[in-house]
């Protein structure tokens, strides 16, 4: 009895093993007989029936088109296999409705092409796993691996070297910063580096964007700058500065156009050491300078070691120290005197045609003239180079008054350097420059750099560092925002650039590299020969004074200069020394009026010189030489104020020089 119970137990147990195992593997044999069953019906109900022939034929066609375009999104195997399983079927069934289901080849075309159609269903089956039915696709299966299981992905547009598919998130349970987090997970599992994936929300949705797949890298391969793009062209065409990791070209905007929703834009230009900020700046101001209505000032501390071939282009260029703390006093004044300029040739902002001659009769200049008879106004582009130097010596806030101001007086301000971090820029100055350069960096640094969308879109410069010189990413107007989180690199300049860039500052200089009546005048006006000397021939070539003293702060006066008297520090001329210094008469103590004037002259010798911004430590060689005190210095420093020969600057202890022609 035991036995027998056992034995029917194990039969049982293997027939239900049996079943289990063989119902996935069953409806490709139901479907074969269901047709033959379907066939012979419709014989026995359409066999004289010309219309049902007519009819039968057409449903044929019609389910297997439908059956085609049904698997559009489905792997093209999987399309084809279904597309001629239902044609088969189809077909057979046509035939035996109309000749019998006996008739011929029918019966020997049912029994092997049936059988067939079903086995190779079963041995598809049977490949795509051993342990059972599949029950996902290899997408999800790639999206559960990276904790995105619930998501979907919908519509993918393949094109040469990017993937783009539509990904939707389950609603209530994810979002897209969730996508962004398992970006370098989807990296991993395609064993592609990190840059390769990035993820584009939508902006109407918090579940819903595009992941992007970039396969190979384009930019392995450097690009070797192939000389300007647009010579002559406006400066408000774009910028050809490198290309993308998809092959398309990197492009920049300057000016603002109110046609393509764009505003006027300043740059940051942020790189480690070795990431290639000096090829990307070359590559900037080659397409900046082969423009035909635009002026440029330059700033370098580096004596001009990447720029000296375009030296000649510039209207105006420093190597810092006192010569930027200049520049920087023009530009403040050199902007409302362009924006008054364009204001009153009804100019609501910098357009290619205020750069031309100005010729309206409504706007006339001249009390005798009919037509305004003005030189146009090209655009001014200012480049501070190693701006972190500039910012340490005039403070954080040196370009933020700039920066908020200049866009509407056709002027663009680009800064450079290597670390944006706020212990070196003010919060405010950062937010004035949202145009942005991002070249390899600290992954620390990223932050200081790219907007927090961009990084969670995958941008991550830290990733480079300086092993890949030129790579960068572009955040500014006039580009898709889509692209901001995509990898590009700036063209290579190699030493065969140099006669090329040489020939292209001639030709800036022969095509007017100066600036306008307006621009000059401003310049002039506020520091005078500090900008009217900076050109030494008719060449155009620039010349740099010998600016090597760092700017030294200080404060108007000392608390401890105030405690002494400063009339009582002219102590008589030392012994021994026959050099006169400022005219100065040896061997006898001068009056005070004699030390004023002596004073009035070395303000002269400073703006001949054109160091144009002073401060009490300036004249510390002299005060040695003179034998007077920093209290004494800081005391006529106040004086020559209240006479209208220094003004204040932005810096505590430093005076801008008035033009002696130009008094305020």
């Amino acid at each position: 009895m035991r036995n027998r119970e056992h034995s029917t137990s194990t039969g049982g147990s293997i027939g239900a093993y049996l079943l289990h195992r063989a119902k996935p593997h069953m409806p490709p044999w139901l479907g074969v007989a269901g047709i033959g069953v379907a066939g012979t019906g419709a014989h026995l109900l359409w066999a004289d029936s010309v219309a049902a022939g007519v009819g039968l034929t057409l449903s044929t066609v019609a389910l297997t088109g439908a059956t085609w375009w049904a698997g559009r999104e489905t792997s093209p195997q999987r399309r084809l296999h279904s597309a001629i399983t239902v044609a088969a079927g189809s077909a057979w069934m046509t035939g035996a409705a109309l000749a019998g289901p006996l008739t011929g080849i029918l019966p020997d075309t049912y029994l092997m092409g049936g059988a067939v159609l079903a086995l190779s269903w079963n041995i598809r089956m049977a490949l795509r796993t051993s342990e059972g039915p599949v029950t996902g696709s290899a997408d999800k299966s790639l999206l559960e691996k990276v904790g995105l299981a619930k998501a979907k992905i919908g519509r993918t547009e393949v094109e040469p070297n990017r993937v783009t598919a539509a990904l939707a998130l389950e609603g209530g349970e994810q979002t897209t910063d969730d996508v962004a987090k398992a970006l370098v997970r989807i990296a991993s599992a395609l064993d592609l580096p990190q840059s390769a994936v990035r993820f584009q929300p939508d902006p109407d949705s918090a579940r819903r964007g595009d992941l992007v797949i970039v396969p190979k890298d384009m930019l392995t391969e450097p690009q070797p700058w192939e000389g300007p793009s647009q010579p002559g062209a406006s400066i408000m065409d774009p910028l050809v500065i490198g290309r993308y990791d998809d092959g398309s070209p990197l492009m920049v905007w300057l000016p603002g156009d109110p046609a393509a929703g764009r505003n006027a834009q300043h740059f940051l230009v942020a790189g480690g050491t070795g990431s290639g900020k000096g090829d990307t700046a070359l590559n900037l101001q080659t397409e900046i300078l082969s423009r035909r209505d635009v002026i440029m000032w330059l700033s370098d501390p580096k004596a001009f070691q990447d720029f000296r071939p375009l030296l000649p282009a510039y209207d105006w260029a420093v190597e810092g120290g006192a010569g930027t703390e200049a520049m920087v006093e023009a530009l403040q004044h050199v902007i409302p005197a362009r924006t008054g300029w364009l204001g009153k040739h009804s100019y609501r902002q910098w357009t290619p045609q205020a750069a031309e001659p100005q010729t309206d009769p409504a706007h006339s200049c001249r009390p005798d003239s009919t037509a305004c008879g003005c030189e146009g106004l090209p655009y001014l582009v200012a480049w501070m180079e190693e701006a972190a130097n500039t910012l340490r010596q005039l403070g954080d806030n040196a370009f933020t008054g700039i920066a908020q101001e200049a866009r509407s007086a056709g002027c663009s301000l680009f800064v450079s350097l290597q670390r944006p971090s706020y212990d070196q820029m003010s919060t405010s100055t950062r937010a004035s420059l949202p145009s942005v350069i991002a070249l390899g960096c600290d992954p620390r640094d990223e932050g200081f750099s790219l907007p927090d969308a961009v990084i969670d879109a995958g941008a991550h410069p830290g990733a480079w560092g300086n092993r890949r010189p030129g790579y960068c990413y572009v955040v500014a107007g006039g580009i898709d925002p889509d692209r901001y989180a995509s990898p590009a690199r700036t063209q290579q300049f190699t030493p065969d650039a140099t006669a090329v860039m040489e020939m292209l500052a001639q030709w800036a200089v022969r095509n007017g590299a100066s600036a306008d009546p307006i621009t000059a005048g401003a310049a002039k006006a506020v520091v005078g020969n500090a900008y009217t000397g900076r050109r030494t021939d008719e060449t155009g070539q620039v010349a740099v004074p010998d600016q090597t003293d760092d700017i030294q702060t200080g404060t108007l006066l000392d608390p401890e200069d105030a405690a002494m008297d400063p009339e009582a520090d002219l102590p008589a001329a030392q012994q021994g020394d026959d050099t006169p210094l400022f005219g100065q008469d040896t061997g006898r103590k001068p009056s005070p009026e004699e030390a004023r004037e002596l004073f009035a002259r070395a303000l002269d010798e400073f703006e001949a010189a054109g160091q144009m911004v002073v401060g009490p430590k300036d004249f510390m060689d002299w005060c040695d030489a003179n034998g007077y005190s920093r209290p004494w210095v800081s005391a006529r420093l106040r004086d020559a104020a209240m006479e209208g020969r220094l003004q204040p600057t932005t810096q505590t202890g430093r005076w801008r020089i008035v033009p002696v022609l130009t008094p305020a």
